[in-house]
Order: structure tokens, then sequence, then C-alpha cells
């Protein structure tokens, strides 16, 4: 059997091409299907799927008073909306929010309840299961996503919403296109508190962030591209300090996994001082003692596959965490311990710090910048971020 680490075309594969991410006419040529783009009008999906719910006469839904509980109910990116919403929401929230990713809804739910059902392609099982059930056991239903959809027949029969999305391909980067609904329509029954001044912010911190990111910037000036090279060749271990943090590091790894291929570990900094800090001292993280060269910049001690860590920090320090997730002073002291741990071991660690007033604008903050960097990572070794063959075929071999 040949040793999977030590063939000519996984060692070719490693390569990462520095110089075509400073070439603006090999970036463009590399990224044949738009996805830097597709990233870039992430603004612009906020502001265009905010003025969709509005026309969606959501108002309905407030009729029968706030629910018992509701549910989210999708698969991939469509899931991560639920995500988004229950950590937006707080740990104040007045009703449960439950997120479910697998076919039809809870055994529970009933005429008291409300299903949100989210598909980035309007035909995912999932979403259509769950719109059906909710029409048939009388609970509120939600759906989003494409015209002239599955979904859409299904939630013009059971007399519901339906918010329209444009379809983009792939689902990932309609993330934000896809989570302003679920956020307005869980506003619009009770669960959250949006302010129009919100959303306007959160479009305006994605396009400054798309603005600097942007494919003409050089790499010693864009923070995509420099995180891009950080990350080259590693393990990427990505943290949150907060619970909104967490659900932002969740998507850096998503984005990570499907776009460059690169394995992820990603959640919680809590987690770390439970057992997953450890990882530090593991095979692929400090170096052992006959590798190190004094002389040598600690993150290019050996040409061998080392951890990366990324820490996603929420705001400032606060003596109690508030009810949007920013960090307590534990959590601000662990991740001081952690970067300490890592830079003892020769570990490199980025950090990205949360930057707005809303809980909206900071997810922004921590997820835009990665978001880039995971597309320059996969045009640097040459990979299509958005043309995944394994997905494509485990497809077909799942078909019914």
């Amino acid at each position: 059997m040949t040793p999977l680490n030590g063939s000519a075309g996984v060692r070719g594969h490693r390569h990462v091409d520095e110089a075509l991410l400073n070439d603006i006419e090999a970036l463009q040529a590399a990224d044949r299907s738009g996805m830097l783009w597709a990233l870039a009008s992430a603004g612009a999906q906020v502001r265009e799927t905010a003025a969709l719910a509005a026309e969606a006469n959501m108002a309905a839904l407030a009729d029968e008073g706030r629910p018992r509980a509701v549910v989210v109910a999708g698969v991939g990116t469509a899931a991560r909306t639920g995500d988004l919403l229950e950590t937006v929401a707080g740990p104040r929230c007045p009703v449960p929010v439950v997120l479910h990713r697998s076919a039809g809804i809870p055994g529970w739910v009933g005429a008291a309840d409300a299903v949100i059902a989210v598909s980035a392609s309007g035909r995912s099982p999932e979403a259509l299961a769950a719109a059906d059930a909710a029409g048939r056991r009388g609970a509120r239903l939600v759906a989003i996503g494409p015209p002239d959809s599955e979904l859409q027949s299904l939630a013009e029969r059971a007399r519901a919403p339906f918010v329209p999305v444009p379809r983009r391909a792939p689902a990932r980067a309609s993330l934000w296109a896809l989570t302003v609904p679920v956020l307005l329509a869980a506003r619009t029954l009770g669960l959250v508190r949006i302010a129009e001044a919100d959303l306007a912010e959160t479009a305006t911190r994605l396009d400054t962030e798309a603005e600097a990111c942007r494919p003409d910037a050089d790499s010693f000036v864009n923070p995509a591209k420099a995180l891009a090279l950080n990350l080259a060749n590693s393990i990427p271990i990505v943290w949150g300090s907060s619970p909104l943090a967490t659900v932002a590091a969740r998507r850096v790894g998503d984005m990570l996994s499907a776009n460059a291929r690169y394995p992820v570990v990603a959640g919680s900094l809590g987690e770390a001082g439970r057992g997953r800090v450890g990882l530090i001292d593991g095979i692929y993280g400090a170096l052992v003692e006959s590798e190190r060269d004094i002389f040598a910049d600690p993150g290019e001690q050996t040409d061998r596959t080392r951890l990366r860590l990324l820490l996603l920090l929420d705001g400032g320090l606060a003596d109690e965490e508030s009810e949007t997730g920013a960090p307590t002073a534990e959590e601000g002291r662990r991740a001081d311990a952690v970067v300490d741990l890592a830079g003892r071991r020769g570990v490199r660690c980025g950090v990205i710090q949360a930057e707005g007033a809303s809980p909206l604008e900071r997810l922004a903050s921590l997820i835009a910048v990665p978001d880039f960097a995971s597309v320059y990572l996969a045009l640097a070794h040459g990979l299509d971020p958005t043309a995944v063959p394994a997905v494509d075929e485990m497809k077909e071999f799942t078909r019914p």
C-alpha cells in the first residue's frame, strides 16, 4: 500500500501559488464560476431580500400572537440560517428556536407552533417535507426559497407567506439572502428585535469588507488573501469566544471545507479548555525538540502539515453575558490563554475581532473575511471553489 503522504501527487497538490493571488487576470481566469463576485454581493443580498420579505405579507403570522416554539427546517446553508436566528435572538428569546435538519418536523409540532422552511434550491426534501407537514398539522408556516419552485407551490397550497429568494449557485453563496427573511419572519413572530438600521449597517459592513477583500487588492493589504496564505497547508482550528462567535466559527469551517477542501475543527472556545486545547500538543501541533530551529520563523520550522488556530472574538469584555452574546471576562481570559499556549508551542494563531453595534453586524464582521479567504485558498491550490466532484458523485450514488 502506498502511504497517502508519500505520493508525488499529494505533494504537488500541497503547493500554493502565492503569485496567482496578486495577478488579477489569473485570478479572474481561475475563478471561472464567479465565486468571488457572488460573495461580494452579500451586502446587496441583505437589501434585496429585506425588500422581498416586506412584499411577502408576513404580518398575518402575528395574528395569533407569539407561537409556542419556532422550528427552522433545512439543511446545509439553509440550516445555518437557523443557527444565526438562534444566536441573534439570544438566551432571552421568549420561545424555543428548534433547528431541524431531517425530513418532516418534530412530532410535537402543532397549531400552536410556527415552522420556517428554508431551501436555497427550493426542492430539498427536508424543507419540502417540513412545509407539507406544517400545512397538514395547522402550524403557521413561512417558506423561503427561489421563485417558481416546489417549495413555493407548497406554500401557496397552505396559503402561507413565501419569500422568493433568487437562486445562486452554490447555495453557500446565498447565506445572507436566506438569513434576512428568516430573521424578519422571527421579528414578526415576536422573537427578535431587528431595526431597519441594523439591516442597513450590516449591509454596509458587508460592502466594506468586500471592498477590502477585492481581487485587485494585493496580499499585503487584502485581509482575506493574507488569511488564506496564513492557513495554507495547515489543519485549521476555528474557535469562537461567545455563542455568536461560535456560529461564525462554524460558518468559517463550512466555507474552508467546501471551497478549499480543508479539514477543519470548528466550535466554541469553551470546548478548548475541556480537552480540545490538547490538539496543540499532538502530532500536528507542537514541534518536538529535534525539529526546532531557534533562528527560524516559528510557523515555518518544518514543511509538514501544521495546525493553525483562528480565534473569533466577539466584542469587548463584560462582567456578565449580555442577551446579544457578548463574551464574558472568563471567555476573554480563555482566549488570552489559548493564544499564549499556542505561541509557546510554535503554533500560529490568528484573531478576528467582531465589530459593530448589533449582533447581526458583528456576525457579518466575523464571517466576511474568512468567506473570501476560503475562495482565495482554493484558487491558490488550483481548485474551482464551486465544482466539487465528490459532492456530485455522492448525489448520483444516493439518488433514488
